[in-house]
């Protein structure tokens, strides 16, 4: 039974700041959990979230402010001094070994001991119980990497609630799941708030923040911006909060979105039922020539899935995709360039460049790929393109030579740009592609997207930037918890109607 409201809280910050040296990550922030709790940390990428849970859990020193448990300061120097506090971790990516038993893995470094011998009779007795004490009768003489995610998370939070059960963070312990193996851990969740434990959730499912959580918590660039009973916020207030947009009231105040010249032209690709199971439920798309088609939604809504689906970096395991009326089989990023298409991923440092290749280099990656390795583009081929994309693009370098890791972020983001243009792909999926870029290089990029289409491209283009969704869409797909919600054209792409959307669910 829940215990908001208690007037003494489990675990308290107050002023919680930390200062990088190119950012503020978490201003003067305030933040209560009370035994008995489930308390959901909501925000989208930047907003505070993971440098809260590590300033708790010492991962990170605070630069101001304190923090207290049942009452008490502490300062944690790190997560074992922190989960000798009572404040234990489960990460995502469970932070297990998965060749040892379940049973090893839950007694990890505190194995029971007879005649100076660890004790695995005791050690699987007492794991099966505790297991047991949750739902869950497995054998716990096996690995740990013969059952599933799903059971893996439990047995992590099993650990950590028998190590200190006082206070478990569970960070995006869902993002994996189908549906019955989050209501297992659900149930789990509610088992450990009867038992007292205060429990903090990070989670980007709004579902499922409603179906579990007592008081949520919105972050937004490092500062907190509300603090809510679950029971008290609507969905629309909550999405207002997180993305700092303020719903107009007034009908007739809607975001006119600007209108192009160019006319679509006919279907270049159709997805029908396309879907992995865990990771995007089935959807039906359509993208035409000279179409621009906007991704909407939250973070973890399932956009950038989306895009690695239809790319071939994931496998769908059921749908169709039609490209020019003919059925293909995308497996691989490989065989989606030779389809034609292009995809600027939303990481760029990691998943875009090559930082110690030069901007030449980066720029003839697809092209080379496309015609083969043993096709080899001629080093004069390649300047004579380089420079072409530097003056298309008017990509700010000294030469095409130059390392492409001391180019700005804009211009990085134009030589991504580029790799895909001198391949003349048929369609082209941009994913978050004028984030982390100055004023400028963005205002160039949106150009650039919109003179693409006009020239005929299919574009796919993901962006947590409403107004820019807005200016530049002819559709947009509204997504929610890996799932489609509705597509939005012509008067009724605007802020108020997709966020209304992404909140009706």
């Amino acid at each position: 039974m829940s215990i908001v409201g208690h007037e003494a809280p489990l675990l308290e910050t107050k002023g919680l700041t930390k200062v990088f040296p190119s950012t503020v990550a978490l201003s003067n922030v305030d933040f209560t959990l009370y035994a008995g709790d489930v308390h959901v940390l909501v925000g989208e990428n930047g907003a505070g979230k993971s440098t809260l849970i590590k300033l708790i859990t010492g991962v990170y020193r605070k630069d101001a402010g304190t923090i207290l448990l049942e009452g008490h300061e502490i300062d944690p120097h790190s997560p074992r001094h922190a989960q000798e506090l009572g404040i234990s971790t489960v990460y995502q990516e469970v932070n297990l070994i998965p060749t040892m038993s379940v049973a090893e893995n839950i007694f990890l470094g505190r194995q029971p001991m007879r005649f100076g011998m660890i004790n695995m009779g005791a050690a699987n007795r007492q794991a099966k119980q505790l297991l047991k004490d949750f739902g869950v009768d497995i054998d716990v003489t096996r690995n740990l990497s013969a059952y599933s995610v799903a059971i893996q998370q439990i047995i992590a939070i099993v650990r950590g609630v028998d190590l200190s059960a006082k206070v478990l963070i569970l960070d995006e312990p869902t993002s994996s799941l189908d549906r019955p193996e989050v209501e297992m851990l659900f149930s789990v969740i509610r088992s450990l708030k009867q038992r007292g434990i205060g429990i903090i959730l990070i989670t980007h499912f709004l579902d499922q923040v409603y179906e579990i959580a007592d008081r949520i918590t919105i972050l937004r660039n490092g500062q907190k911006v509300g603090e809510h009973r679950a029971s008290e916020l609507p969905k629309v207030q909550l999405i207002t909060e997180m993305l700092g947009k303020e719903l107009a009231h007034e009908t007739d105040n809607k975001v006119a979105k600007a209108q192009t010249n160019r006319t679509a032209e006919q279907t270049y690709l159709k997805v029908r039922g396309y879907a992995r199971q865990g990771m995007v439920e089935p959807f039906d798309l359509e993208i035409r020539r000279g179409e621009i088609v906007g991704l909407a939604g939250l973070l973890g809504s399932g956009r950038t899935e989306v895009a690695h689906l239809i790319f071939g970096i994931e496998q769908n395991d059921q749908g169709e995709a039609v490209i020019k009326g003919e059925s293909v089989k995308i497996t691989s990023p490989r065989k989606a360039i030779q389809h034609g298409f292009g995809l600027c991923p939303e990481d760029r440092k990691v998943e875009g460049i090559i930082g110690d290749l030069s901007v030449r280099e980066n720029i003839i990656l697809a092209l080379q790929a496309k015609m083969g390795w043993f096709n080899y583009l001629s080093r004069q081929k390649q300047d004579v393109l380089a420079d072409e994309m530097i003056k298309a693009l008017s990509i700010a370098t000294s030469s095409a030579d130059k390392p492409v890791k001391e180019l700005s972020g804009g211009n990085q983001q134009k030589v991504i740009l580029a790799r895909w243009l001198v391949s003349n792909p048929d369609l082209l999926i941009l994913d978050e592609p004028t984030r982390g870029i100055d004023v400028g290089a963005h205002a160039e990029i949106i150009q650039i997207i919109k003179r693409l289409a006009k020239d005929g491209k299919a574009m796919m283009i993901i962006s947590s930037e409403l107004a820019e969704i807005i200016d530049y869409s002819d559709r947009v797909v509204i997504m929610r918890d890996r799932k489609k919600l509705r597509e939005l054209e012509g008067d009724d792409i605007n802020e108020n109607t997709i966020m209304h959307a992404i909140a009706a669910g």
